[in-house]
Protein backbone atom coordinates (compact mmCIF):
# COMPACT_ATOMS: atom_id res chain seq x y z
CA UNK A 1 0.00 0.00 0.00
CA UNK A 2 2.83 2.39 1.01
CA UNK A 3 4.76 1.67 -2.13
CA UNK A 4 1.40 2.11 -4.60
CA UNK A 5 1.10 5.83 -2.53
CA UNK A 6 4.30 6.47 -3.45
CA UNK A 7 4.16 5.29 -6.65
CA UNK A 8 0.99 7.53 -7.37
CA UNK A 9 2.50 10.56 -5.89
CA UNK A 10 5.57 11.03 -7.54
CA UNK A 11 3.44 9.80 -10.90
CA UNK A 12 1.09 12.74 -10.50
CA UNK A 13 3.63 15.39 -9.31
CA UNK A 14 6.14 14.54 -12.61
CA UNK A 15 3.01 15.03 -14.73
CA UNK A 16 1.99 17.60 -13.39
CA UNK A 17 4.94 19.65 -13.63
CA UNK A 18 5.42 18.83 -17.34
CA UNK A 19 2.27 19.81 -18.36
CA UNK A 20 3.08 23.39 -16.11
CA UNK A 21 6.55 23.79 -18.06
CA UNK A 22 4.48 22.84 -21.42
CA UNK A 23 1.98 25.06 -21.30
CA UNK A 24 4.38 28.03 -20.45
CA UNK A 25 6.58 26.85 -23.33
CA UNK A 26 3.57 27.26 -25.77
CA UNK A 27 2.35 30.73 -24.21
CA UNK A 28 3.61 32.90 -27.41
CA UNK A 29 1.73 30.80 -29.99
CA UNK A 30 -1.15 30.43 -28.24
CA UNK A 31 -3.43 33.10 -30.24
CA UNK A 32 -1.99 34.82 -33.55
CA UNK A 33 -2.65 37.93 -31.89
CA UNK A 34 0.20 36.91 -29.14
CA UNK A 35 2.65 35.70 -31.23
CA UNK A 36 2.12 39.19 -33.01
CA UNK A 37 2.53 41.41 -29.67
CA UNK A 38 5.78 39.70 -28.84
CA UNK A 39 7.82 41.01 -31.77
CA UNK A 40 9.39 44.82 -31.69
CA UNK A 41 7.22 47.50 -32.97
CA UNK A 42 8.44 49.72 -35.80
CA UNK A 43 10.67 52.43 -35.13
CA UNK A 44 9.27 55.76 -35.81
CA UNK A 45 12.29 57.43 -37.02
CA UNK A 46 13.35 59.41 -33.65
CA UNK A 47 16.25 58.98 -31.31
CA UNK A 48 15.96 59.91 -27.69
CA UNK A 49 17.96 57.27 -25.38
CA UNK A 50 21.97 57.12 -25.20
CA UNK A 51 23.28 53.57 -24.61
CA UNK A 52 26.40 52.69 -22.54
CA UNK A 53 26.94 49.44 -23.49
CA UNK A 54 28.72 47.29 -21.29
CA UNK A 55 30.85 44.33 -22.72
CA UNK A 56 32.84 42.31 -20.46
CA UNK A 57 35.54 40.22 -21.36
CA UNK A 58 37.93 37.24 -19.91
CA UNK A 59 39.88 35.47 -21.66
CA UNK A 60 38.06 36.13 -24.80
CA UNK A 61 40.20 37.36 -27.71
CA UNK A 62 39.70 35.01 -30.08
CA UNK A 63 35.93 36.89 -30.44
CA UNK A 64 35.84 40.10 -28.52
CA UNK A 65 37.10 42.34 -31.81
CA UNK A 66 34.46 41.14 -34.06
CA UNK A 67 31.94 41.76 -31.46
CA UNK A 68 33.75 45.74 -30.65
CA UNK A 69 33.31 46.04 -35.08
CA UNK A 70 29.63 44.42 -34.94
CA UNK A 71 28.66 46.52 -32.28
CA UNK A 72 30.18 49.72 -34.13
CA UNK A 73 28.38 49.40 -37.30
CA UNK A 74 24.88 50.23 -34.96
CA UNK A 75 23.06 52.68 -37.30
CA UNK A 76 21.99 54.33 -33.97
CA UNK A 77 23.79 57.94 -33.68
CA UNK A 78 24.27 57.86 -29.83
CA UNK A 79 26.08 54.90 -27.61
CA UNK A 80 29.69 54.16 -26.06
CA UNK A 81 30.82 50.72 -25.53
CA UNK A 82 32.42 49.88 -22.54
CA UNK A 83 34.80 46.94 -22.63
CA UNK A 84 35.41 45.73 -18.92
CA UNK A 85 38.86 43.75 -18.81
CA UNK A 86 40.70 42.20 -15.83
CA UNK A 87 44.16 43.63 -14.68
CA UNK A 88 45.04 39.72 -15.03
CA UNK A 89 44.60 38.88 -18.86
CA UNK A 90 46.95 41.12 -20.92
CA UNK A 91 46.13 39.13 -24.31
CA UNK A 92 41.80 40.47 -23.72
CA UNK A 93 43.34 43.89 -22.79
CA UNK A 94 45.42 44.26 -25.84
CA UNK A 95 42.50 43.41 -28.39
CA UNK A 96 40.25 45.76 -26.10
CA UNK A 97 43.03 49.10 -26.18
CA UNK A 98 43.55 48.48 -30.28
CA UNK A 99 39.61 48.95 -30.43
CA UNK A 100 40.01 51.99 -28.04
CA UNK A 101 42.64 53.34 -29.92
CA UNK A 102 41.06 53.22 -33.34
CA UNK A 103 37.29 54.28 -32.45
CA UNK A 104 36.47 57.01 -29.99
CA UNK A 105 32.88 55.42 -28.93
CA UNK A 106 34.81 52.75 -27.00
CA UNK A 107 36.80 52.97 -24.04
CA UNK A 108 38.34 50.43 -21.90
CA UNK A 109 37.61 49.53 -17.72
CA UNK A 110 39.96 47.33 -15.88
CA UNK A 111 38.68 45.19 -13.06
CA UNK A 112 40.93 44.81 -10.43
CA UNK A 113 39.13 42.28 -8.49
CA UNK A 114 41.45 39.66 -7.16
CA UNK A 115 38.35 37.20 -7.64
CA UNK A 116 36.99 37.57 -11.03
CA UNK A 117 33.32 37.46 -12.10
CA UNK A 118 31.00 39.22 -14.69
CA UNK A 119 28.83 41.01 -12.03
CA UNK A 120 31.98 42.32 -10.28
CA UNK A 121 33.17 43.74 -13.88
CA UNK A 122 29.82 45.53 -14.43
CA UNK A 123 29.83 46.80 -11.46
CA UNK A 124 33.31 48.33 -11.97
CA UNK A 125 31.77 50.00 -15.24
CA UNK A 126 28.70 51.21 -13.51
CA UNK A 127 30.00 54.88 -12.44
CA UNK A 128 31.39 55.24 -16.28
CA UNK A 129 28.06 54.97 -17.71
CA UNK A 130 26.99 57.93 -19.26
CA UNK A 131 24.34 56.73 -21.51
CA UNK A 132 20.64 57.11 -20.38
CA UNK A 133 20.58 53.34 -20.49
CA UNK A 134 22.74 50.63 -20.05
CA UNK A 135 23.22 47.55 -22.05
CA UNK A 136 24.70 44.03 -21.41
CA UNK A 137 26.72 42.24 -24.17
CA UNK A 138 28.96 39.02 -24.06
CA UNK A 139 32.26 39.47 -25.94
CA UNK A 140 30.76 36.56 -28.28
CA UNK A 141 27.98 38.15 -29.16
CA UNK A 142 26.75 38.63 -32.83
CA UNK A 143 24.39 42.11 -32.57
CA UNK A 144 22.41 43.34 -35.17
CA UNK A 145 23.12 47.03 -36.29
CA UNK A 146 19.59 47.99 -35.81
CA UNK A 147 18.93 46.55 -32.60
CA UNK A 148 19.65 49.77 -30.82
CA UNK A 149 17.10 51.57 -32.81
CA UNK A 150 14.40 49.07 -32.23
CA UNK A 151 15.65 49.39 -27.77
CA UNK A 152 15.13 53.40 -28.02
CA UNK A 153 11.48 53.29 -29.60
CA UNK A 154 10.35 50.59 -27.00
CA UNK A 155 11.48 52.76 -23.88
CA UNK A 156 10.05 55.82 -25.76
CA UNK A 157 6.72 54.51 -26.55
CA UNK A 158 5.98 51.88 -23.92
CA UNK A 159 7.21 53.77 -20.78
CA UNK A 160 9.65 50.53 -19.67
CA UNK A 161 12.21 50.58 -17.12
CA UNK A 162 13.84 47.42 -17.98
CA UNK A 163 13.59 45.76 -22.30
CA UNK A 164 14.92 42.26 -22.77
CA UNK A 165 15.74 41.65 -26.32
CA UNK A 166 16.26 38.46 -27.71
CA UNK A 167 19.18 35.85 -27.53
CA UNK A 168 19.45 33.13 -29.71
CA UNK A 169 22.30 30.42 -29.95
CA UNK A 170 22.40 29.46 -33.51
CA UNK A 171 25.07 26.67 -34.19
CA UNK A 172 22.34 23.89 -34.14
CA UNK A 173 24.81 21.96 -36.30
CA UNK A 174 28.05 21.49 -34.12
CA UNK A 175 26.76 18.07 -31.77
CA UNK A 176 23.68 16.53 -30.80
CA UNK A 177 23.73 18.80 -27.76
CA UNK A 178 23.44 21.93 -29.21
CA UNK A 179 20.50 21.04 -31.56
CA UNK A 180 19.04 20.89 -28.10
CA UNK A 181 20.69 23.71 -26.71
CA UNK A 182 19.45 25.60 -29.43
CA UNK A 183 15.85 25.06 -29.19
CA UNK A 184 15.62 25.60 -25.25
CA UNK A 185 17.15 29.27 -25.82
CA UNK A 186 14.05 29.50 -28.78
CA UNK A 187 11.51 28.37 -26.33
CA UNK A 188 12.81 30.72 -23.34
CA UNK A 189 13.27 33.96 -25.31
CA UNK A 190 10.83 33.44 -27.99
CA UNK A 191 8.31 32.45 -25.47
CA UNK A 192 8.45 31.82 -21.48
CA UNK A 193 9.63 35.24 -20.96
CA UNK A 194 6.62 37.00 -22.56
CA UNK A 195 4.84 35.25 -20.37
CA UNK A 196 6.90 36.04 -17.08
CA UNK A 197 6.80 39.71 -18.07
CA UNK A 198 2.92 39.89 -18.41
CA UNK A 199 2.83 37.76 -14.85
CA UNK A 200 4.82 40.70 -13.35
CA UNK A 201 7.90 38.28 -12.23
CA UNK A 202 10.68 37.99 -14.77
CA UNK A 203 14.37 36.48 -14.65
CA UNK A 204 16.29 38.93 -16.93
CA UNK A 205 18.84 37.39 -19.06
CA UNK A 206 22.22 37.55 -19.03
CA UNK A 207 22.67 39.87 -22.07
CA UNK A 208 20.97 41.97 -24.90
CA UNK A 209 19.26 43.47 -22.01
CA UNK A 210 19.25 47.19 -21.18
CA UNK A 211 18.26 48.78 -18.27
CA UNK A 212 17.37 52.71 -17.27
CA UNK A 213 20.90 54.08 -15.56
CA UNK A 214 18.79 55.90 -12.89
CA UNK A 215 17.23 52.04 -12.37
CA UNK A 216 20.19 50.72 -12.07
CA UNK A 217 22.22 52.92 -9.89
CA UNK A 218 19.44 53.12 -7.46
CA UNK A 219 19.14 49.41 -7.26
CA UNK A 220 22.86 49.12 -6.27
CA UNK A 221 24.14 47.39 -9.58
CA UNK A 222 24.48 43.80 -9.70
CA UNK A 223 24.67 41.45 -6.77
CA UNK A 224 28.73 40.53 -7.24
CA UNK A 225 28.10 37.34 -5.43
CA UNK A 226 25.41 36.01 -7.41
CA UNK A 227 26.21 33.52 -9.64
CA UNK A 228 23.33 34.57 -11.52
CA UNK A 229 23.30 38.20 -11.14
CA UNK A 230 20.95 38.52 -14.12
CA UNK A 231 18.70 36.56 -12.67
CA UNK A 232 18.86 38.10 -9.60
CA UNK A 233 18.21 41.94 -10.80
CA UNK A 234 15.35 40.69 -12.73
CA UNK A 235 13.70 39.46 -9.47
CA UNK A 236 14.76 42.42 -7.43
CA UNK A 237 13.25 44.86 -10.57
CA UNK A 238 10.21 43.13 -10.44
CA UNK A 239 9.61 43.25 -6.58
CA UNK A 240 9.73 47.06 -6.63
CA UNK A 241 7.11 47.10 -9.36
CA UNK A 242 9.65 48.05 -12.50
CA UNK A 243 8.19 47.76 -15.95
CA UNK A 244 9.89 45.30 -17.83
CA UNK A 245 9.29 44.84 -21.56
CA UNK A 246 10.58 41.73 -23.63
CA UNK A 247 10.43 41.77 -27.59
CA UNK A 248 11.69 38.75 -29.73
CA UNK A 249 12.43 38.92 -33.28
CA UNK A 250 14.07 36.82 -35.26
CA UNK A 251 16.16 39.61 -37.66
CA UNK A 252 16.81 41.45 -33.98
CA UNK A 253 18.83 38.68 -32.02
CA UNK A 254 21.62 38.44 -30.31
CA UNK A 255 23.48 35.61 -31.95
CA UNK A 256 25.61 33.52 -30.25
CA UNK A 257 27.08 29.90 -29.77
CA UNK A 258 26.45 26.81 -27.65
CA UNK A 259 29.49 25.62 -24.82
CA UNK A 260 31.81 23.96 -26.83
CA UNK A 261 32.14 20.64 -24.74
CA UNK A 262 29.58 18.64 -22.30
CA UNK A 263 31.84 19.60 -19.90
CA UNK A 264 31.72 23.35 -20.81
CA UNK A 265 27.78 22.84 -20.78
CA UNK A 266 27.55 21.40 -17.57
CA UNK A 267 29.64 23.66 -15.80
CA UNK A 268 27.54 26.82 -17.35
CA UNK A 269 24.17 24.95 -16.54
CA UNK A 270 25.34 24.13 -13.18
CA UNK A 271 26.38 27.69 -12.62
CA UNK A 272 22.70 29.12 -13.55
CA UNK A 273 21.09 26.53 -11.51
CA UNK A 274 22.98 27.21 -8.39
CA UNK A 275 22.51 31.05 -9.04
CA UNK A 276 18.85 30.68 -8.99
CA UNK A 277 19.00 28.42 -6.05
CA UNK A 278 20.85 31.65 -4.17
CA UNK A 279 18.18 34.00 -5.42
CA UNK A 280 15.66 31.65 -3.91
CA UNK A 281 17.84 31.97 -0.51
CA UNK A 282 17.23 35.80 -0.79
CA UNK A 283 14.10 35.73 -0.61
CA UNK A 284 13.68 39.04 -2.47
CA UNK A 285 10.82 37.43 -4.47
CA UNK A 286 8.34 37.75 -0.99
CA UNK A 287 8.37 41.23 -1.95
CA UNK A 288 6.02 40.69 -5.34
CA UNK A 289 2.89 41.81 -4.76
CA UNK A 290 0.59 39.40 -5.67
CA UNK A 291 0.18 35.51 -4.56
CA UNK A 292 0.44 34.37 -7.91
CA UNK A 293 3.72 35.72 -8.72
CA UNK A 294 5.29 34.77 -5.25
CA UNK A 295 3.82 31.19 -6.83
CA UNK A 296 5.40 31.73 -10.12
CA UNK A 297 8.81 32.87 -8.36
CA UNK A 298 8.97 30.01 -5.66
CA UNK A 299 8.34 27.08 -8.73
CA UNK A 300 10.98 28.97 -11.04
CA UNK A 301 13.29 29.54 -8.44
CA UNK A 302 13.32 26.04 -7.28
CA UNK A 303 13.42 24.14 -10.86
CA UNK A 304 16.84 23.46 -9.99
CA UNK A 305 15.86 21.42 -6.66
CA UNK A 306 12.88 19.83 -8.71
CA UNK A 307 15.24 18.92 -11.46
CA UNK A 308 17.69 17.44 -8.77
CA UNK A 309 14.79 15.83 -7.41
CA UNK A 310 13.74 14.19 -10.89
CA UNK A 311 16.68 13.24 -11.51
CA UNK A 312 17.11 10.17 -8.62
CA UNK A 313 13.67 9.85 -8.34
CA UNK A 314 12.82 9.14 -12.41
CA UNK A 315 14.93 6.10 -12.60
CA UNK A 316 13.44 4.59 -9.01
CA UNK A 317 9.81 5.06 -9.93
CA UNK A 318 10.21 3.27 -13.31
CA UNK A 319 12.09 0.60 -11.16
CA UNK A 320 9.37 -0.08 -8.86
CA UNK A 321 6.54 0.09 -11.44
CA UNK A 322 8.47 -2.63 -13.45
CA UNK A 323 9.74 -4.90 -11.06
CA UNK A 324 7.09 -4.69 -7.91
CA UNK A 325 3.76 -5.96 -7.67
CA UNK A 326 1.26 -2.99 -8.21
CA UNK A 327 -2.31 -2.40 -8.73
CA UNK A 328 -3.05 -2.14 -12.19
CA UNK A 329 -4.85 1.60 -11.38
CA UNK A 330 -1.38 2.11 -10.48
CA UNK A 331 0.68 1.25 -13.05
CA UNK A 332 -1.47 3.35 -15.37
CA UNK A 333 -1.00 6.11 -13.50
CA UNK A 334 2.57 5.52 -13.75
CA UNK A 335 2.44 6.25 -17.95
CA UNK A 336 0.96 10.29 -17.62
CA UNK A 337 4.10 11.54 -17.50
CA UNK A 338 5.04 9.56 -20.35
CA UNK A 339 2.03 10.76 -21.95
CA UNK A 340 3.14 14.35 -21.42
CA UNK A 341 6.78 13.44 -22.53
CA UNK A 342 5.08 12.66 -26.18
CA UNK A 343 3.44 15.84 -26.13
CA UNK A 344 6.43 18.09 -25.52
CA UNK A 345 8.16 15.27 -28.09
CA UNK A 346 5.68 16.30 -30.91
CA UNK A 347 5.94 20.25 -29.56
CA UNK A 348 9.74 20.45 -29.65
CA UNK A 349 9.61 18.74 -33.00
CA UNK A 350 7.40 21.60 -34.30
CA UNK A 351 9.59 24.23 -32.60
CA UNK A 352 12.43 22.66 -34.49
CA UNK A 353 10.84 23.26 -37.70
CA UNK A 354 10.03 26.81 -36.95
CA UNK A 355 13.25 27.32 -35.55
CA UNK A 356 14.78 26.40 -39.07
CA UNK A 357 12.27 28.68 -41.01
CA UNK A 358 12.60 31.84 -38.83
CA UNK A 359 16.56 31.21 -39.63
CA UNK A 360 16.73 30.26 -43.03
CA UNK A 361 18.21 26.97 -41.32
CA UNK A 362 17.68 23.58 -43.47
CA UNK A 363 16.71 21.70 -40.61
CA UNK A 364 16.82 17.64 -42.27
CA UNK A 365 15.63 14.36 -41.17
CA UNK A 366 18.46 13.72 -38.94
CA UNK A 367 18.19 16.64 -37.05
CA UNK A 368 14.73 15.85 -36.20
CA UNK A 369 16.21 12.04 -34.82
CA UNK A 370 18.50 13.89 -32.99
CA UNK A 371 16.15 15.63 -31.00
CA UNK A 372 14.11 12.69 -29.73
CA UNK A 373 17.06 10.32 -29.27
CA UNK A 374 19.21 12.80 -27.64
CA UNK A 375 15.89 13.86 -25.73
CA UNK A 376 16.41 12.13 -22.38
CA UNK A 377 20.41 12.36 -22.49
CA UNK A 378 19.62 15.93 -22.22
CA UNK A 379 17.53 15.36 -19.35
CA UNK A 380 19.68 13.21 -17.95
CA UNK A 381 22.80 15.82 -18.50
CA UNK A 382 20.40 19.04 -16.83
CA UNK A 383 19.18 16.69 -14.01
CA UNK A 384 23.19 15.83 -12.93
CA UNK A 385 23.60 19.60 -13.34
CA UNK A 386 20.97 20.34 -11.05
CA UNK A 387 22.54 17.85 -8.45
CA UNK A 388 25.82 19.32 -8.77
CA UNK A 389 24.57 22.91 -8.10
CA UNK A 390 22.79 21.85 -4.86
CA UNK A 391 25.59 19.67 -4.20
CA UNK A 392 28.10 22.36 -4.45
CA UNK A 393 25.49 24.97 -2.72
CA UNK A 394 25.54 22.77 0.49
CA UNK A 395 29.24 22.60 0.30
CA UNK A 396 29.85 26.81 0.22
CA UNK A 397 31.36 26.08 -3.49
CA UNK A 398 30.30 29.29 -5.05
CA UNK A 399 33.43 30.08 -7.23
CA UNK A 400 32.91 31.11 -11.08
CA UNK A 401 33.69 28.71 -13.54
CA UNK A 402 33.79 30.64 -16.76
CA UNK A 403 32.50 29.61 -19.91
CA UNK A 404 34.59 29.94 -23.00
CA UNK A 405 34.13 30.75 -26.60
CA UNK A 406 35.66 30.42 -29.59
CA UNK A 407 33.27 31.48 -31.99
CA UNK A 408 31.56 28.44 -33.69
CA UNK A 409 28.15 30.73 -34.48
CA UNK A 410 30.10 33.13 -36.93
CA UNK A 411 31.43 31.08 -39.51
CA UNK A 412 28.12 31.10 -41.97
CA UNK A 413 27.95 27.51 -42.68
CA UNK A 414 24.98 25.39 -42.57
CA UNK A 415 22.94 28.41 -43.81
CA UNK A 416 20.62 28.03 -46.63
CA UNK A 417 17.62 29.80 -48.31
CA UNK A 418 14.32 28.18 -47.16
CA UNK A 419 11.19 28.27 -48.64
CA UNK A 420 8.70 30.52 -46.64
Amino acid sequence: MLTSVFIVVVSLSLFWMAAFTLWWQMHAWRTPEVLASTRFSRPDGDEHVSFSLLLPARHEQAVLDHTIQRLLESSHDDFEIIVIVGHDDPETTEVARAAEARDPRVRVVVDHHEKKNKPKAMNTALPHCRGDVVGVFDAEDQVHPELLTHVDHAFRTTGADVVQGGVQLINFNSSWYSLRNCLEYFFWFRSRLHLHAQKGFIPLGGNTVFVRTDVLRAADGWDPDCLAEDCDLGVRLSSVGKKVVVAYDSDMVTREETPGSLMSLLKQRTRWNQGFLQVYRKKDWKQLPGFRQRLLARYTLMTPYLQAVSGVIIPLNVAIALFLDVPVGVAFITFLPAVTALVTFVFEIVGLHDFGKQYGLRVRFVHYAKLIVGGPFYQVLLAFAAVRAVWREQRGRNDWELTSHVGAHLANVNREDVPA
